[in-house]
């Protein structure tokens, strides 16, 4: 890939500009905890958006091209200057939202492509917006914001240039991802803390189901809703200050569907806990214990698995693997495997089959090493 960026750059632009590069995420476990005030477990992988960039001595204009799109665009800087195209609001969104921080950017030519899959919840879209955030925190801002800045710059520019009301989670990955580390994020005050994941004997495996059911009643701001009013009903701020006690005391009071959901984020709170002493002390049969315990609760109480889902994880159990769980919103989407080297082979070739056989198409496979975050490119 840096052959090709640097080739299309000398094309596009002529002579050579600096590689700056930033992976997308996993989530080992925490799922549908960030709003609800708890815990997620993330790590940045192997598969990243790189850009070849280079100050092109204009106050405010930015020329860009995207390999994967096969398409240039041209901006200015300021806010009426938005570019039509999606892609390159991203890249627009974080010059916004560096310029309204009080930081500099002038303007700037860049050539970029990644190999983060899309649509497998591997959030190639942060990879993008962390990629340019460090590269112009580097070229023109001599990396005054820290990190933790930089991941907010590309969660603002979801939000004002993007449309899309995400979490912090994303981006706090793709930027402080560190190899062979995962990071515990607390949601709610922003401190995080990394945890050794040594995988020796074992591979960590996206099998991504190749699909996706929209569901017409906002499911998701359902779910929120529920744990919004079970927590109301506790007299807490959110589910995170809940134990499994005050919600049983309460049971009356509440209807069902919201007592499960509740259930089921007071549980991952604690596998999430299970998980970092786990991490520490090596014990990865716990860790995929846990794994599964998240995949019930997301499945029964949380019900945001699908049918394709839950039988990717029966062959998973079936296989021997050591932890699988639904990665992600739910609903289609990937599980997450935790795989002995010694059944690696046999799993892969099982759940293709079984998964071609019962639903036409195989499934994608995606093998993860947890790697660095944002940084400049060095061989």
């Amino acid at each position: 890939m840096k052959k090709m960026i640097e080739e299309a750059f000398a094309k596009h632009f002529g002579g050579e500009g600096i590689l700056y590069v930033a992976p997308g995420r996993f989530n080992l476990i925490g799922e549908h905890t960030d709003y609800n005030g708890g815990f997620v477990f993330p790590g940045a992988i192997d598969k990243y958006i790189m850009a070849d960039i280079r100050p092109n001595g204009t106050d405010g204009v930015v020329r860009l091209y995207s390999i994967d799109m096969d398409a240039s665009c041209e901006f200015g800087l300021n806010e009426e200057d938005a570019p039509k195209e999606q892609w390159a609001r991203y890249v627009f969104g974080v010059c916004r939202e560096i310029i309204k921080r009080g930081g500099v950017v002038k303007g700037f030519d860049a050539v970029f492509a990644g190999n983060v899959p899309l649509g497998a919840g591997l959030s190639s879209s942060a990879a993008l917006e962390s990629c340019f955030a460090n590269a112009l925190n580097d070229l023109f801002n001599d990396n005054r914001f820290p990190r933790m800045e930089l991941a907010k710059i590309g969660q603002s520019t979801e939000h004002n240039y993007c449309g899309v009301n995400c979490g912090i989670m994303d981006q706090f990955a793709s930027v402080h991802g560190k190899k062979d580390y995962i990071m515990r994020l607390d949601c709610r005050s922003g401190e995080f803390e990394y945890f050794p994941i040594r995988l020796d004997g074992y591979k960590l495996v996206l099998v991504d189901s190749r699909v996706k059911h929209e569901l017409v009643d906002s499911p998701y701001n359902k779910r929120r809703e529920s744990c919004e009013r079970v927590a109301r009903k506790l007299g807490v701020e959110t589910l995170r200050d809940a134990t499994m006690d005050m919600l049983n005391a309460a049971k009356d009071e509440i209807s069902q569907e919201d007592y499960m959901r509740a259930e089921y984020v007071i549980g991952e709170k604690e596998r999430v806990l299970d998980v970092c002493d786990a991490l520490n002390r090596g014990d990865l049969e716990t860790v995929g214990d846990r794994m599964y315990k998240t995949h019930q609760g997301l499945s029964k109480l949380y019900e945001v698995s699908c049918e394709e889902l839950d039988f990717l994880n029966d062959i998973a159990k079936e296989c021997g693997v050591t932890g699988s769980r639904i990665m992600g919103g739910g609903f289609g989407g990937c599980t997450v495997n935790l795989v002995r080297d010694d059944i690696y082979d046999n799993f892969i070739d099982t759940v293709t089959s079984r998964f071609k056989e019962r639903y036409g198409h195989e499934p994608k496979i995606y093998p993860i090493v947890v790697s660095d975050g944002a940084r400049r490119y060095q061989e």
